[in-house]
């Protein structure tokens, strides 16, 4: 049986990591500044985190949630201080796109509405609710397709209020930063604008942090860096497990929940609590979130000095770089020569970093000379 075809594949078998490093089969040594689509948050095979995982191996790694689980209230006890949402509801699953799922289903049971709005560039998951609202025809099957999920201009916010204004809006739902959409940083005012409208009108407001959450930006959630703004509904994953696939929703304490409202098997499993609660250590022994902004600040100042890059955007570490050419053979010239993973997005020109959030300024400088030898 041969795989079904996901992603062009680049020509490298990677077989052991560490940190921000990578060795493939052949016993090449790369860095890795994408992290595997933002997922290594506090470095591969980081000691804490394996530990973890081998002693919840040695006890327990499976039961469903039937029964009582001890580790899923540690771990959403922890999750609550840390993110700043003490007060909230954790639900857990096992992927961004079912967290959006399931936080799409939250906010249509909690206002009896079924109409969804998001924004041009938005990547919310390849599932079937959320993959209506991305914003990319092609992968968008006919029976995905509704008549009452809007895609609507970025940054535009007489057009939400237009589209308020027509009724059956259940939520809105926007990323905290656009990480396919090639790093996209919402304004301020913007999000405000988005949670007074949604207030007014009677919709919830989504925060997908699934790129951008879990210290990625400096702060443990993108949108915190708007003052004041709570969302009815935060989901997260990538970086909440560090490779072990967790997911969850964030849900304001105003909902209220029933018995079989939703339902996993697998989310929020022994061995995903366990992955996710190492994580959470390592960023807070770590200091990972001012540590991940002061290398942000450091990569926006050094590629600001190369003049082919044409626009650079983010914050903390996850960083969008726009060429003054198609940026896919500067990508296989860092792969094939230089040894550095990055990532692509939605535009040709964009080069998208998301490294582990304990990359060193050392290694950062390594791209940085990278690029000043490719881009000359």
């Amino acid at each position: 049986m041969n795989l079904f075809d996901v992603y062009p594949l680049i020509n490298v078998t990677p077989v052991k990591a560490l940190g921000a490093n990578l060795w493939d089969d052949k016993g090449e040594e790369y860095l890795d500044l994408y992290g595997g689509h933002a997922v290594i948050s506090i470095g591969h095979t980081h000691p804490h985190f394996v530990k973890r995982l081998k002693d919840q191996l040695d006890q327990i790694s499976f039961y469903s949630n039937s029964v009582q689980i001890p580790i899923q209230k540690e771990f959403a006890e922890k999750l609550g201080n840390m993110s700043g949402y003490p007060d909230f509801h954790l639900f857990l699953c096992n992927s961004g796109a079912e967290a959006n799922e399931n936080a799409l289903k939250l906010a249509s049971f909690a206002t009896g509405k079924s109409g969804i709005i998001s924004f041009s560039g938005a990547f919310h998951g390849r599932t079937s609710g959320a993959v209506v609202l991305t914003d990319n025809p092609k992968i968008v099957a006919p029976f995905n397709q509704r008549a009452d999920a809007y895609i609507l201009p970025w940054g535009d916010v007489s057009a939400v209020e237009k589209q308020l204004r027509q009724g059956n809006i259940a939520g809105i739902i926007i990323e905290g930063i656009q990480g396919v959409g090639g790093i996209q940083v919402p304004d301020p005012g913007y999000l405000n604008s988005l949670a007074t409208l949604a207030k007014e009108y009677g919709a919830k407001l989504i925060l997908d942090e699934v790129q951008s959450g879990y210290g990625r930006t400096g702060r443990f959630f993108a949108h915190q860096w708007v003052e004041g703004l709570v969302p009815d509904l935060i989901t997260t994953a990538k970086g909440m497990g560090n490779g072990f696939p967790i997911g969850g929703v964030l849900v304001h304490p105003d909902f209220k929940a029933s018995h079989g409202l939703l339902g996993t098997t697998f989310g929020g499993n022994h061995l995903a609590c366990a992955a996710g609660l190492a994580v959470l250590e390592v960023l807070e022994n770590e200091n990972l979130l001012p540590h991940a902004e002061a290398m942000g600040e450091y990569l926006l100042k050094e590629l600001a000095t190369i003049p082919a890059i044409k626009d650079i955007r983010g914050k903390g570490l996850m960083i969008g770089i726009d060429l003054d050419r198609d940026a896919g053979p500067v990508r296989s010239e860092l792969v094939n020569k230089y040894k550095i993973f990055t990532g692509s997005a939605a535009k040709k020109q964009t080069i998208r970093l998301l490294p582990p959030l304990n990359i060193t300024q050392n290694q950062l400088s390594s791209l940085i000379d990278s690029l000043k030898q490719i881009l000359d």
